[in-house]
Protein backbone atom coordinates (compact mmCIF):
# COMPACT_ATOMS: atom_id res chain seq x y z
CA UNK A 1 0.00 0.00 0.00
CA UNK A 2 1.12 3.73 -0.80
CA UNK A 3 3.38 5.23 2.10
CA UNK A 4 3.53 9.16 2.30
CA UNK A 5 4.50 11.45 4.89
CA UNK A 6 2.07 14.13 5.56
CA UNK A 7 2.95 17.40 7.24
CA UNK A 8 0.76 20.28 8.30
CA UNK A 9 3.09 23.58 6.62
CA UNK A 10 0.32 26.54 7.65
CA UNK A 11 -2.12 26.40 10.74
CA UNK A 12 -5.68 26.26 8.82
CA UNK A 13 -7.77 29.30 10.08
CA UNK A 14 -10.79 28.24 12.31
CA UNK A 15 -13.61 28.99 9.21
CA UNK A 16 -16.57 27.14 9.65
CA UNK A 17 -16.69 24.77 6.45
CA UNK A 18 -19.92 24.92 3.97
CA UNK A 19 -22.78 22.30 5.28
CA UNK A 20 -23.67 21.07 1.82
CA UNK A 21 -26.86 18.54 1.99
CA UNK A 22 -27.23 17.37 -1.37
CA UNK A 23 -29.91 14.71 -0.76
CA UNK A 24 -32.41 16.98 -2.50
CA UNK A 25 -33.25 19.69 -4.61
CA UNK A 26 -31.20 21.79 -6.96
CA UNK A 27 -27.16 22.19 -5.76
CA UNK A 28 -25.50 25.38 -7.28
CA UNK A 29 -21.86 24.00 -7.83
CA UNK A 30 -18.92 26.58 -6.23
CA UNK A 31 -16.56 28.38 -8.32
CA UNK A 32 -13.35 27.39 -7.61
CA UNK A 33 -9.97 28.43 -9.12
CA UNK A 34 -7.43 25.55 -9.38
CA UNK A 35 -4.16 27.02 -10.54
CA UNK A 36 -1.40 24.65 -12.25
CA UNK A 37 0.87 23.93 -9.50
CA UNK A 38 4.31 25.55 -9.57
CA UNK A 39 6.86 23.23 -10.67
CA UNK A 40 10.36 24.84 -10.72
CA UNK A 41 11.96 21.77 -10.52
CA UNK A 42 10.33 20.91 -14.36
CA UNK A 43 9.40 17.41 -12.26
CA UNK A 44 7.59 16.06 -15.87
CA UNK A 45 4.54 17.90 -16.59
CA UNK A 46 3.12 17.80 -13.00
CA UNK A 47 2.27 21.35 -12.43
CA UNK A 48 -0.54 21.18 -14.79
CA UNK A 49 -1.02 17.24 -14.41
CA UNK A 50 -1.95 18.21 -11.20
CA UNK A 51 -4.21 20.58 -11.31
CA UNK A 52 -6.10 19.00 -13.91
CA UNK A 53 -6.66 15.66 -11.66
CA UNK A 54 -7.84 18.35 -8.87
CA UNK A 55 -10.48 19.85 -11.06
CA UNK A 56 -11.66 16.61 -12.40
CA UNK A 57 -11.88 15.14 -8.86
CA UNK A 58 -14.06 18.47 -7.44
CA UNK A 59 -16.40 18.89 -10.53
CA UNK A 60 -17.47 14.98 -10.20
CA UNK A 61 -18.93 15.80 -6.83
CA UNK A 62 -21.31 18.01 -8.15
CA UNK A 63 -20.34 20.63 -5.26
CA UNK A 64 -17.55 22.60 -7.63
CA UNK A 65 -16.91 24.57 -11.01
CA UNK A 66 -13.48 25.25 -11.95
CA UNK A 67 -12.92 28.59 -13.62
CA UNK A 68 -11.27 28.78 -16.92
CA UNK A 69 -7.05 29.09 -16.13
CA UNK A 70 -6.92 31.77 -19.23
CA UNK A 71 -8.47 34.43 -16.94
CA UNK A 72 -6.32 34.00 -14.08
CA UNK A 73 -4.34 37.20 -13.61
CA UNK A 74 -1.67 35.81 -11.19
CA UNK A 75 0.97 33.33 -11.93
CA UNK A 76 2.14 30.04 -10.22
CA UNK A 77 5.13 31.37 -9.36
CA UNK A 78 4.04 34.79 -7.72
CA UNK A 79 1.38 32.79 -5.49
CA UNK A 80 3.45 30.71 -4.59
CA UNK A 81 6.34 32.95 -3.79
CA UNK A 82 4.29 35.94 -2.87
CA UNK A 83 0.63 35.44 -1.94
CA UNK A 84 -2.93 35.64 -3.25
CA UNK A 85 -4.38 39.05 -4.31
CA UNK A 86 -7.72 38.77 -3.71
CA UNK A 87 -8.35 41.76 -6.30
CA UNK A 88 -7.13 39.86 -8.83
CA UNK A 89 -9.63 36.87 -7.94
CA UNK A 90 -13.01 37.93 -6.33
CA UNK A 91 -14.33 39.37 -10.03
CA UNK A 92 -13.56 36.11 -11.29
CA UNK A 93 -16.72 35.12 -8.79
CA UNK A 94 -14.25 32.43 -7.73
CA UNK A 95 -15.56 31.22 -4.05
CA UNK A 96 -12.44 29.41 -3.80
CA UNK A 97 -8.87 29.31 -4.62
CA UNK A 98 -6.03 26.31 -5.03
CA UNK A 99 -2.37 26.83 -5.62
CA UNK A 100 0.86 24.74 -4.78
CA UNK A 101 3.98 23.51 -5.75
CA UNK A 102 5.57 20.23 -6.52
CA UNK A 103 9.31 20.11 -6.30
CA UNK A 104 11.75 16.83 -6.41
CA UNK A 105 13.18 15.03 -3.07
CA UNK A 106 15.43 12.83 -5.15
CA UNK A 107 15.41 10.88 -8.19
CA UNK A 108 11.93 9.01 -7.41
CA UNK A 109 10.83 11.34 -5.39
CA UNK A 110 8.43 14.56 -4.97
CA UNK A 111 6.43 16.80 -2.35
CA UNK A 112 3.49 18.61 -3.14
CA UNK A 113 2.48 21.20 -1.21
CA UNK A 114 -1.08 23.02 -1.43
CA UNK A 115 -2.86 26.03 0.01
CA UNK A 116 -6.80 26.31 -0.19
CA UNK A 117 -8.38 29.89 0.28
CA UNK A 118 -11.56 31.74 1.26
CA UNK A 119 -11.86 34.27 -1.77
CA UNK A 120 -14.94 35.93 -0.36
CA UNK A 121 -12.88 36.27 3.05
CA UNK A 122 -9.31 36.41 1.99
CA UNK A 123 -8.58 33.68 4.67
CA UNK A 124 -6.31 30.25 4.22
CA UNK A 125 -8.82 27.63 5.16
CA UNK A 126 -5.80 24.75 4.54
CA UNK A 127 -2.19 24.79 4.05
CA UNK A 128 -0.56 20.59 3.39
CA UNK A 129 2.21 19.17 2.09
CA UNK A 130 2.88 15.56 0.69
CA UNK A 131 6.12 13.81 0.26
CA UNK A 132 6.07 10.54 -1.32
CA UNK A 133 7.03 8.24 -4.66
CA UNK A 134 6.69 10.57 -7.82
CA UNK A 135 4.82 7.43 -9.50
CA UNK A 136 2.43 7.95 -6.83
CA UNK A 137 1.81 11.46 -7.84
CA UNK A 138 -2.10 10.85 -8.88
CA UNK A 139 -2.64 9.17 -5.45
CA UNK A 140 -1.62 12.11 -3.59
CA UNK A 141 -3.49 14.14 -5.62
CA UNK A 142 -6.73 12.19 -4.89
CA UNK A 143 -5.86 12.95 -1.50
CA UNK A 144 -5.56 16.49 -1.93
CA UNK A 145 -9.04 16.92 -3.83
CA UNK A 146 -10.23 14.96 -0.45
CA UNK A 147 -8.82 17.43 1.66
CA UNK A 148 -10.09 20.53 0.40
CA UNK A 149 -13.64 18.83 -0.23
CA UNK A 150 -13.85 17.98 3.10
CA UNK A 151 -12.55 21.74 4.42
CA UNK A 152 -15.16 22.71 2.19
CA UNK A 153 -18.40 20.87 2.75
CA UNK A 154 -17.34 19.45 6.23
CA UNK A 155 -17.49 16.14 5.02
CA UNK A 156 -15.08 13.39 4.43
CA UNK A 157 -14.08 12.35 0.74
CA UNK A 158 -14.29 10.29 -1.92
CA UNK A 159 -11.88 10.09 -4.30
CA UNK A 160 -8.61 7.94 -2.81
CA UNK A 161 -10.37 5.39 -2.89
CA UNK A 162 -10.85 2.21 -5.29
CA UNK A 163 -13.24 0.29 -7.67
CA UNK A 164 -13.28 -3.46 -8.04
CA UNK A 165 -15.39 -4.35 -10.89
CA UNK A 166 -15.87 -7.34 -13.59
CA UNK A 167 -14.70 -6.61 -17.06
CA UNK A 168 -16.33 -7.77 -20.19
CA UNK A 169 -13.29 -8.62 -22.18
CA UNK A 170 -15.16 -9.92 -25.32
CA UNK A 171 -18.85 -8.15 -25.37
CA UNK A 172 -20.01 -12.05 -26.15
CA UNK A 173 -22.60 -12.96 -24.43
CA UNK A 174 -23.02 -16.43 -25.29
CA UNK A 175 -19.72 -17.26 -24.33
CA UNK A 176 -19.01 -14.28 -21.89
CA UNK A 177 -15.22 -13.62 -21.20
CA UNK A 178 -14.52 -11.49 -17.89
CA UNK A 179 -12.30 -10.97 -15.51
CA UNK A 180 -11.89 -9.09 -11.71
CA UNK A 181 -10.28 -5.76 -12.22
CA UNK A 182 -9.23 -2.94 -9.67
CA UNK A 183 -8.78 0.44 -10.81
CA UNK A 184 -8.87 4.31 -8.71
CA UNK A 185 -12.19 5.95 -8.54
CA UNK A 186 -11.85 7.66 -11.49
CA UNK A 187 -11.14 4.72 -13.89
CA UNK A 188 -7.05 5.26 -14.24
CA UNK A 189 -4.64 2.80 -12.97
CA UNK A 190 -6.64 -0.77 -14.20
CA UNK A 191 -4.88 -3.88 -13.13
CA UNK A 192 -6.33 -7.19 -13.51
CA UNK A 193 -6.80 -9.13 -10.38
CA UNK A 194 -8.10 -12.90 -12.46
CA UNK A 195 -6.72 -13.61 -15.65
CA UNK A 196 -10.14 -13.99 -16.94
CA UNK A 197 -9.70 -18.01 -17.99
CA UNK A 198 -12.88 -18.66 -15.76
CA UNK A 199 -16.35 -16.69 -15.92
CA UNK A 200 -15.91 -14.12 -12.60
CA UNK A 201 -19.10 -12.12 -11.23
CA UNK A 202 -20.12 -10.07 -8.48
CA UNK A 203 -17.18 -8.34 -6.92
CA UNK A 204 -16.90 -7.24 -3.02
CA UNK A 205 -14.71 -5.22 -1.38
CA UNK A 206 -14.40 -5.83 2.39
CA UNK A 207 -14.27 -2.52 4.26
CA UNK A 208 -11.27 -2.97 5.17
CA UNK A 209 -9.58 -2.70 1.95
CA UNK A 210 -7.67 -5.67 2.46
CA UNK A 211 -9.99 -8.39 1.01
CA UNK A 212 -12.41 -8.82 -1.93
CA UNK A 213 -14.96 -11.76 -2.41
CA UNK A 214 -15.78 -12.99 -5.70
CA UNK A 215 -18.14 -15.64 -7.91
CA UNK A 216 -16.18 -17.77 -10.15
CA UNK A 217 -17.52 -20.91 -12.31
CA UNK A 218 -15.07 -23.59 -12.37
CA UNK A 219 -16.40 -26.31 -14.76
CA UNK A 220 -19.82 -24.59 -15.08
CA UNK A 221 -20.17 -24.74 -11.46
CA UNK A 222 -20.18 -21.48 -9.26
CA UNK A 223 -17.55 -21.16 -6.20
CA UNK A 224 -16.82 -18.58 -3.47
CA UNK A 225 -13.28 -16.89 -3.22
CA UNK A 226 -11.97 -14.21 -1.34
CA UNK A 227 -8.99 -12.86 -2.71
CA UNK A 228 -6.10 -11.34 -0.57
CA UNK A 229 -5.99 -7.98 -2.23
CA UNK A 230 -1.81 -7.34 -1.30
CA UNK A 231 -0.37 -10.88 -2.26
CA UNK A 232 -3.37 -11.66 -4.50
CA UNK A 233 -3.95 -14.95 -3.06
CA UNK A 234 -6.74 -16.60 -2.75
CA UNK A 235 -9.22 -19.22 -0.88
CA UNK A 236 -11.87 -21.02 -1.63
CA UNK A 237 -15.27 -20.45 0.51
CA UNK A 238 -17.23 -23.62 -1.12
CA UNK A 239 -19.58 -24.46 -3.57
CA UNK A 240 -22.81 -23.14 -3.01
CA UNK A 241 -25.59 -24.32 -5.34
CA UNK A 242 -27.88 -21.59 -7.12
CA UNK A 243 -25.64 -19.00 -6.03
CA UNK A 244 -26.08 -16.22 -8.26
CA UNK A 245 -24.17 -12.99 -5.94
CA UNK A 246 -20.98 -12.75 -4.18
CA UNK A 247 -21.18 -12.59 -0.48
CA UNK A 248 -21.11 -9.51 1.46
CA UNK A 249 -18.34 -8.50 4.37
CA UNK A 250 -19.30 -7.74 7.92
CA UNK A 251 -18.55 -4.14 9.07
CA UNK A 252 -15.51 -5.65 10.34
CA UNK A 253 -14.34 -7.89 7.56
CA UNK A 254 -14.68 -11.06 10.11
CA UNK A 255 -17.75 -12.64 8.19
CA UNK A 256 -19.47 -12.99 5.22
CA UNK A 257 -23.21 -12.95 4.46
CA UNK A 258 -24.75 -15.18 2.00
CA UNK A 259 -27.33 -16.88 0.30
CA UNK A 260 -27.91 -20.14 -1.69
CA UNK A 261 -30.36 -22.51 -2.98
CA UNK A 262 -31.76 -25.68 -1.14
CA UNK A 263 -34.59 -27.96 -2.27
CA UNK A 264 -35.59 -25.08 -4.96
CA UNK A 265 -35.42 -22.09 -2.48
CA UNK A 266 -32.85 -19.92 -0.57
CA UNK A 267 -31.92 -18.93 2.47
CA UNK A 268 -29.61 -16.76 4.06
CA UNK A 269 -26.52 -17.88 5.71
CA UNK A 270 -23.73 -16.21 7.62
CA UNK A 271 -20.15 -17.53 7.51
CA UNK A 272 -16.66 -17.00 10.04
CA UNK A 273 -13.62 -16.68 7.10
CA UNK A 274 -11.84 -18.05 10.55
CA UNK A 275 -13.00 -20.86 11.14
CA UNK A 276 -15.53 -21.84 8.29
CA UNK A 277 -18.60 -22.12 10.30
CA UNK A 278 -21.77 -21.48 8.38
CA UNK A 279 -24.91 -20.87 10.46
CA UNK A 280 -28.16 -20.33 9.04
CA UNK A 281 -30.55 -17.13 9.72
CA UNK A 282 -33.66 -17.81 7.13
CA UNK A 283 -35.87 -20.94 6.66
CA UNK A 284 -35.86 -22.42 2.98
CA UNK A 285 -39.69 -21.56 2.87
CA UNK A 286 -38.73 -19.14 0.09
CA UNK A 287 -36.49 -17.27 -1.99
CA UNK A 288 -34.25 -15.02 0.47
CA UNK A 289 -31.40 -13.80 -1.30
CA UNK A 290 -29.16 -10.32 -1.41
CA UNK A 291 -28.30 -10.19 1.90
CA UNK A 292 -26.27 -7.30 3.28
CA UNK A 293 -25.08 -6.10 6.51
CA UNK A 294 -25.79 -2.53 7.83
CA UNK A 295 -22.38 -0.39 8.80
CA UNK A 296 -23.05 -0.80 12.71
CA UNK A 297 -23.39 -4.65 12.17
CA UNK A 298 -26.70 -4.53 13.70
CA UNK A 299 -29.06 -5.40 11.23
CA UNK A 300 -29.22 -7.26 7.23
CA UNK A 301 -31.14 -5.60 4.56
CA UNK A 302 -32.09 -9.07 2.08
CA UNK A 303 -34.82 -9.73 -0.68
CA UNK A 304 -37.24 -11.88 -0.19
CA UNK A 305 -40.45 -13.05 -1.83
CA UNK A 306 -42.28 -14.80 0.72
CA UNK A 307 -45.44 -12.19 1.42
CA UNK A 308 -46.63 -12.91 -2.17
CA UNK A 309 -44.78 -15.39 -3.35
CA UNK A 310 -43.94 -13.36 -6.84
CA UNK A 311 -42.25 -10.16 -6.53
CA UNK A 312 -39.36 -10.11 -4.50
CA UNK A 313 -38.76 -6.83 -1.89
CA UNK A 314 -36.66 -5.50 0.92
CA UNK A 315 -36.71 -6.75 3.85
CA UNK A 316 -34.54 -6.22 7.08
CA UNK A 317 -33.59 -8.33 9.95
CA UNK A 318 -31.32 -8.55 12.75
CA UNK A 319 -28.29 -10.53 12.59
CA UNK A 320 -29.56 -13.33 14.50
CA UNK A 321 -32.21 -13.58 11.27
CA UNK A 322 -34.59 -12.70 14.48
CA UNK A 323 -37.01 -9.24 13.95
CA UNK A 324 -37.97 -9.66 10.26
CA UNK A 325 -39.66 -6.52 8.69
CA UNK A 326 -40.31 -5.84 5.48
CA UNK A 327 -39.47 -2.19 4.31
CA UNK A 328 -40.10 -1.81 0.05
CA UNK A 329 -43.88 -2.06 -0.79
CA UNK A 330 -43.58 -0.28 -4.51
CA UNK A 331 -46.75 0.35 -6.29
CA UNK A 332 -47.79 -2.34 -9.35
CA UNK A 333 -45.41 -5.23 -9.82
CA UNK A 334 -42.28 -3.69 -8.41
CA UNK A 335 -39.29 -5.84 -8.01
CA UNK A 336 -36.34 -5.11 -5.83
CA UNK A 337 -33.08 -6.74 -5.84
CA UNK A 338 -28.99 -6.03 -4.77
CA UNK A 339 -29.69 -4.26 -1.69
CA UNK A 340 -26.83 -2.25 -0.68
CA UNK A 341 -26.15 -0.23 2.90
CA UNK A 342 -25.22 3.15 3.09
CA UNK A 343 -21.83 3.26 5.10
CA UNK A 344 -23.34 6.32 6.87
CA UNK A 345 -26.45 3.68 8.26
CA UNK A 346 -29.00 6.29 6.59
CA UNK A 347 -30.06 5.01 3.60
CA UNK A 348 -30.23 1.35 1.44
CA UNK A 349 -29.81 1.61 -2.47
CA UNK A 350 -31.54 -0.93 -4.47
CA UNK A 351 -32.30 -2.23 -7.92
CA UNK A 352 -35.77 -2.14 -8.79
CA UNK A 353 -37.18 -3.23 -12.14
CA UNK A 354 -41.21 -2.02 -12.94
CA UNK A 355 -42.15 -4.18 -16.11
CA UNK A 356 -39.41 -2.99 -18.56
CA UNK A 357 -37.78 -0.85 -16.85
CA UNK A 358 -35.20 -0.74 -14.32
CA UNK A 359 -33.96 1.95 -11.70
CA UNK A 360 -31.23 2.64 -8.84
CA UNK A 361 -33.56 3.86 -5.91
CA UNK A 362 -32.80 4.61 -2.28
CA UNK A 363 -34.78 3.90 0.56
CA UNK A 364 -34.65 4.60 4.44
CA UNK A 365 -33.86 1.51 7.17
CA UNK A 366 -37.29 2.11 7.75
CA UNK A 367 -39.18 1.79 4.68
CA UNK A 368 -39.68 5.96 4.26
CA UNK A 369 -38.54 8.38 1.52
CA UNK A 370 -38.19 5.62 -1.40
CA UNK A 371 -36.31 7.89 -4.37
CA UNK A 372 -35.70 6.87 -7.56
CA UNK A 373 -32.40 8.53 -8.73
CA UNK A 374 -31.58 6.58 -11.90
CA UNK A 375 -33.36 4.49 -14.29
CA UNK A 376 -32.64 2.54 -18.30
CA UNK A 377 -32.81 0.29 -20.22
CA UNK A 378 -30.52 -1.63 -17.95
CA UNK A 379 -29.36 -0.47 -14.36
CA UNK A 380 -28.15 -2.51 -11.87
CA UNK A 381 -25.63 -3.16 -9.05
CA UNK A 382 -25.07 0.23 -7.02
CA UNK A 383 -22.11 0.59 -4.60
CA UNK A 384 -21.44 3.49 -2.15
CA UNK A 385 -19.14 5.86 -2.24
CA UNK A 386 -17.19 5.85 1.26
CA UNK A 387 -19.15 9.04 1.87
CA UNK A 388 -22.49 8.07 1.38
CA UNK A 389 -22.76 10.80 -0.87
CA UNK A 390 -22.74 8.92 -4.34
CA UNK A 391 -23.18 6.04 -5.92
CA UNK A 392 -21.56 3.85 -8.93
CA UNK A 393 -23.94 1.61 -10.99
CA UNK A 394 -23.72 -0.26 -14.28
CA UNK A 395 -25.38 1.26 -16.74
CA UNK A 396 -26.38 -0.63 -20.28
CA UNK A 397 -27.63 1.39 -22.73
CA UNK A 398 -29.23 -1.29 -25.52
CA UNK A 399 -28.84 -5.19 -25.79
CA UNK A 400 -25.78 -4.30 -28.69
CA UNK A 401 -24.00 -2.06 -26.25
CA UNK A 402 -21.74 -3.26 -23.42
CA UNK A 403 -22.04 -2.17 -19.79
CA UNK A 404 -20.52 0.99 -18.21
CA UNK A 405 -19.65 1.97 -14.88
CA UNK A 406 -21.85 5.57 -13.93
CA UNK A 407 -21.78 7.38 -11.10
CA UNK A 408 -24.88 9.59 -9.11
CA UNK A 409 -25.04 11.77 -6.58
CA UNK A 410 -28.16 11.65 -4.04
CA UNK A 411 -30.17 14.35 -6.22
CA UNK A 412 -30.22 11.92 -8.91
CA UNK A 413 -29.03 15.25 -11.00
CA UNK A 414 -24.82 14.21 -11.48
CA UNK A 415 -24.39 11.85 -13.08
CA UNK A 416 -21.03 10.81 -14.64
CA UNK A 417 -19.84 8.37 -16.65
CA UNK A 418 -16.37 6.60 -15.52
CA UNK A 419 -14.27 5.64 -18.22
CA UNK A 420 -13.05 2.16 -18.97
CA UNK A 421 -11.41 0.14 -21.41
CA UNK A 422 -14.12 -2.33 -22.17
CA UNK A 423 -17.64 -3.24 -20.62
CA UNK A 424 -17.69 -2.81 -16.93
CA UNK A 425 -20.29 -4.00 -14.56
CA UNK A 426 -20.59 -4.81 -10.70
CA UNK A 427 -18.49 -1.73 -9.27
CA UNK A 428 -17.62 -2.21 -5.61
CA UNK A 429 -16.67 0.96 -3.89
CA UNK A 430 -13.43 0.77 -1.55
CA UNK A 431 -13.89 2.83 1.57
CA UNK A 432 -11.39 6.25 2.07
CA UNK A 433 -7.70 4.70 1.61
CA UNK A 434 -6.25 7.12 3.74
CA UNK A 435 -8.65 6.11 6.75
CA UNK A 436 -7.53 2.78 6.33
CA UNK A 437 -3.70 3.53 6.16
CA UNK A 438 -3.99 5.94 9.25
CA UNK A 439 -6.37 3.24 11.40
CA UNK A 440 -3.61 0.66 11.05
Amino acid sequence: MFRYCLAILFFTVNLHALKIEITKGDVRPDPIAVVDFHNPDGVENLGEDIAKVLINDLEASGLFVAIGKSAFLQTPESLVNGGPNMNNWRPLKARFLVYGEVKRLSSDKITVSFRLFDVLTGQQMQGLSFNGDKKNWRRMTHIIADSIYGRATGETGVFDSKIVFIEDMNNDRKNPKKRMMIMDWDGFNPQPLTDGQNLVLTSRISPDAKKVAYLAYIKDQPRVYIMDLKSKSTKELGHFPGMTFAPRFSPDSTKVVLSYEKNGASAVYVMDLASGKLDQLTEHRSIDTCPCYSPDGNQIVFISDRDNGKDPQLFVMDTNGGNVKRISFGKGRAKYFQPTWSPRGDLIAFTKQVEGTFYIGVIAPDGTGERLIAQGYLVESPTWSPNGRYIMYSREVSLRDKAQIDMIDLTGRNRRRIATQKGATDGSWSPLLTSIVAND
